[in-house]
């Protein structure tokens, strides 16, 4: 195991960065926005990156230049620059499974060479992406039927985590550039309403499923997956038509072909890309049908851009490592818990969704690579919804409410779908929180409009509250990579410094072992002897004699 990746000359607490921070802390918490921004006229300028088509604003934070200084002495302290090498040059830097993490070389252009030990993965990357583009062709073609013969109007991906929430994100963000004529649904829950609902109006010899599983072994995803059969078939009545109503992506050849399905449409995975980081894979294969290949290479380029961006710009002028620097700065300084991620763009609904599995799946750790146990926090909750519903739900307690809640939000100068003078209203509210938030309203303003005297301390908001903006010109597939590696990013950033392991999730593991000792004693008739607390026992006891009862 590599000494790069577990040890430190100190722990993260004790390094003279961190403690540099602490002290420079309790001197901009004196400071209020509204007095930073009237010493600076230039702040809104001086605070603000343009790269990969994505406008940062972070004037709206508590910081002053001095903080962002000391922020990257503690990422080199922490040996960012390093890390991220390790990471892009295939290192195994998910050191509890030891595997090289390489979601990067899923963007990675024809010709640039990343090697797992010893192997270049790009060649055999295309060879999957060209095999995705093939099988998009035929489908939009109508060469690839059911069947009976009918074409395929209807792409449902059954898969979970990061097999669902990456698709169903892609596909919600990028609708503008789908095939209008095709019906794309995702199943996940292995709650049945979730099958029955997405298959209730259509016909099976229209539809296409999309077995998204690494190890084909999933419990949701393979409960899904065999009601699909069970569906498909109730309909056509002969097993050979499972192999024209279903493709697989995954690694288990001898799993997928039991289950029924041609090993030639089978698209492969690896064991480098995490199921959080694999949109750009072949379980992209849904949104490559959805907006055909040439979109969704676009969206590749969009990733590349930011992998080269990160990579190469000095910290100061790097988006991803500043925004995960000002996540530590306000979960490690400011005792903030959570990050509102808020999408002024209707298309980016799922946005907030996805990232809270990338986030809180990958930095949700209580010990370092090492295991030793954290003596701070990690793994801030990442929430949110679009603008401007949010306004009228949660916006109330970020305003004038007792948690800080740093916020990111993200709009767009071009409407996808100009109407009227939407898109003004929009942006206008999107300017307008991001003002509010950060100068407020103070008392003597309140008055100033003639409010009474009881009434001032309601209407009063403090501000000072922060937030990131990011601006794009306009949501395109391109674009959307982009902003999907800069979480990635971002998120890597943040693990460096908390020196923990963002690559493995064994709290979810353990969640899945529990559920498979469970399943039969809810399944069977008999009594056995139940080996739980005796809260569990009472609640499977309960749920068995209820389950008994007759309709």
């Amino acid at each position: 195991m590599s000494a790069l990746l577990t040890t430190r000359t100190l722990p993260l607490s004790e390094l003279p960065a961190w403690q540099a921070l602490l002290t420079h802390c309790q001197e901009v918490r004196r400071f209020h926005l509204r007095q930073l921004f009237a010493d600076d006229p230039q702040r809104g300028k001086r605070f603000a990156i343009d790269a990969c088509g994505i406008y940062l604003d972070y004037s709206k934070n508590r910081i002053t230049a001095e903080t962002v200084q000391l922020l990257i002495q503690l990422a080199e302290a922490c040996g960012l620059r390093e890390r991220q090498e390790a990471m892009f040059s295939g290192q195994k830097i998910n050191v509890t499974e030891r595997r090289a993490v390489l979601h990067t070389a899923l963007r990675a252009p024809i010709g640039e060479r990343i090697l797992v030990d010893g192997i270049d993965v790009v060649p055999e990357v295309h060879k999957v992406l060209g095999k995705m583009a093939d099988f998009t062709d035929k489908i939009h073609r109508g060469a690839w039927r059911g069947h009976s013969g009918r074409p395929i109007r209807n792409i449902i991906n059954i898969g979970i985590g990061g097999s669902d929430l990456g698709p169903v994100m892609a596909y919600e963000a990028l609708r503008h550039y789908s095939q209008r004529d095709m019906i794309f649904r995702f199943i996940s829950n292995v709650d049945g309403t979730d099958f029955v609902e997405a298959t209730r109006d259509l016909n099976p010899e229209e539809t296409l499923f999309i077995i998204c599983s690494k190890t084909f072994r999933t419990l949701e995803t393979l409960t899904n997956a065999h009601t699909a059969r069970e569906w498909v078939l109730r309909k056509l009545g002969d097993e050979q038509a499972v192999a024209r109503h279903f493709v697989a992506v995954s690694t288990n050849t001898e799993g997928v072909a039991e289950f029924g399905i041609d090993t030639n449409e089978m698209f492969g995975m690896w064991d480098w890309d995490g199921g959080r980081y694999s949109m750009d894979s072949a379980v992209g294969l849904s949104t490559m049908l959805a907006i055909g290949a040439e979109n969704f290479h676009a969206m590749l380029s969009g990733f590349h851009d930011m992998d080269q961006h990160v990579r190469t710009a000095p910290f100061d002028q790097n988006l991803p490592v500043l925004m995960g620097l000002l996540a530590v700065w306000y979960i490690n300084f400011f005792e903030a818990q959570t990050v509102a991620v808020l999408p002024y763009e209707q298309y980016l609904k799922r946005f907030p969704a996805y990232l809270q599995q990338l986030t809180m799946e990958s930095n949700g750790k209580h010990v370092t690579l090492d295991g030793t146990k954290v003596d701070y926090q990690t793994g801030p909750i990442y929430w949110g919804e679009p603008g401007t519903n949010g306004q009228h739900s949660f916006y109330q307690l970020i305003h004038q409410g007792t948690k800080l809640v740093p916020c990111d939000f993200i709009g767009f100068c071009r409407a996808l779908n100009p109407l009227g003078r939407h898109h003004d209203l929009l942006m206008a509210n999107l300017f307008a929180q991001t003002e509010a938030l950060a100068f407020g309203k103070t008392e003597e303003e309140v008055r100033a409009e003639g409010t009474p005297d009881w009434l001032v301390p309601h209407r009063t908001c403090e501000g000072n509250r922060p937030t990131n903006t990011l601006l794009a010109e306009r949501l395109t597939p391109r674009t959307l990579g982009s902003l999907v590696a800069l979480y990635e990013h971002s998120v890597f950033t943040q693990g460096v410094i908390w020196n923990i392991d963002s690559f493995d999730q064994w709290g979810v593991e353990l969640g899945k072992a529990l559920a498979e000792k469970t399943t039969p004693e809810l399944e069977t008739s008999q009594a056995p002897n139940l080996q739980h607390d005796s809260s569990t026992n009472a609640l499977i006891e309960r749920y068995r004699r209820f389950r008994k009862r007759k309709r």
